[in-house]
């Protein structure tokens, strides 16, 4: 499991995460596991919390591609459909089955979050896509993460400190959360294609 968080305040945007890797039972340290939770993409950040594999899945569906637009909530929505394609055509092993037997939608088991210089945006599991403008949190520390994250927003701390606070939060209070923590700033610069 992990904890993901996304800040935009002051004009700065900044993703932050936990390094540890658990496997079922298993906690898998940073040091042995290199396995980075934020990756840049373009102009944008793109974080996952959920199954490890979605690391290969995830690079594999990016090195087949040209050009990634993660610019606003369609082209984020568009990339994910693709995405959900890509995995039950390219992946043998991706199951097809939906969360719940009510639902008319299948599943990516995972949530996924996107930071870029307009904002930051939720990936439901569903592939839904929800625009916040001040932060958000993923993973199965989010809740500890988020209630740090609305104590601490309107204090005189920067994006930077409030994302890691709020990861030390759930790293002290979630299990499956554990240091270092890892920080990266939105690029700057809008997306271009």
């Amino acid at each position: 499991m992990s904890i993901i968080v996304s800040v935009s305040k002051g004009g700065a945007g900044v993703m932050a995460a936990d390094s540890l890797v658990t496997l079922g039972e298993r906690r898998i340290p940073a040091e042995p596991a290199t396995v980075s939770k934020i990756r840049r993409v373009g102009g944008a950040l793109l974080a996952v919390a959920g199954w490890n594999v979605y690391d290969d899945l995830m690079n594999a569906h990016l090195s087949s591609r040209e050009v990634v637009d993660l610019s606003n909530r369609a082209a984020i929505f568009k990339f994910f459909n693709e995405f959900w394609r890509a995995l039950h055509s390219d992946f043998a092993f991706v199951n097809d089955s939906v969360d719940a037997a009510d639902s008319p939608f299948g599943s990516l088991d995972s949530t996924f979050l996107v930071q870029n210089a307009s904002g930051i945006f939720f990936v439901t599991s569903d592939m839904g896509v929800l625009p916040f403008q001040k932060y958000y949190a993923i993973g199965s520390g989010a809740a500890y993460a988020l209630g740090a994250l609305e104590a601490l927003y309107n204090s005189s701390m920067d994006a930077e400190q409030i994302a890691r606070r709020a990861v030390e939060i759930a790293i002290a209070l979630d299990v499956s959360c554990g240091p270092p923590i890892v920080t990266q700033a939105v690029p700057a610069t809008p997306w271009r294609p």
